[in-house]
Parts: C-alpha cells; structure tokens; sequence
C-alpha cells in the first residue's frame, strides 16, 4: 500500500531535481523549509519527528538537499518529508508539504470495525507489518 499524504503523492516518486526544483519554488517565495521523518505514516500522525530546525535564512536549495542527504542516511527506511512554511502574516502556516523518502517495505493498515451499541459501529486503523 503506497501511503498518501501531501502533494504529488499520487505521483511517482520526485527525483532528486525534482525536489530541487520544488524547493526553489518555495525559496523563491520566500517560505522557510522543514524536514521531518516518521516510521508511522498512520493519517492521524500528524507530528513527525523534525530533522534540525527550519531552514528561514536559506537561499540555496543546496543547503537543503545537504540536509536531506543525512536525514536519509541517519533514518534510510523511514519516511521522510519537506514542509514549506509561509510566515508572512507573522505565524507559520504550511503552505506545501511532500514526502521525499519512502521505507524499501510501507506497512499496511487494516481496518477493523467494532459493532456497539444497536446499530452502531466504529473504525479503528492499525499497522500491519
């Protein structure tokens, strides 16, 4: 199962310049990059782990590819994302998300639905390895 969150995840996955390529769209206007990494890519997880700090100053989509090429080789098999942040209106706000690295193996999620009360039921996701 291909874990889906954020832009171009429908997509193949970006090549190396095409991640360059979308990081210096998001210098070029002007939003701070963050890195974050997760081995539970459950859609609820919304608080991956961060890689460093956010990159505010940065101009140079170098400094980031530099920063993702340790992330990768510290947490290979995990996923691993960029996040631009707007801070234009004096809070950050994420204005373009994506995922840049994919374990070699993503885990399933099974559904599982419990009955309740009468006619009632409930869904809960858990990971399958």
């Amino acid at each position: 199962m291909r874990i889906t969150q954020g832009c171009f995840s429908f997509l193949p996955d970006l090549t190396d310049d095409q991640i360059v390529a979308q990081i210096e769209y998001c210098l070029r206007n002007e939003w701070a990059i963050g890195l974050e990494y997760t081995d539970d890519p459950h859609p609820r997880n919304t608080y991956w782990e961060m890689w460093g700090n956010p990159m505010f100053d940065l101009k140079d989509a170098a400094g980031v590819m530099m920063e993702l090429a340790e992330c990768r080789k510290a947490f290979g098999d995990a996923y691993i994302r960029i996040n631009a942040f707007d801070s234009t209106r004096g809070f950050e706000t994420v204005r373009m998300s994506f995922i840049v690295n994919r374990p070699k193996v993503e885990p399933r999620l099974a559904m599982k639905r419990t009955d309740v009360r009468g006619r009632t039921q409930s869904y809960s996701w858990t990971a399958v390895r």
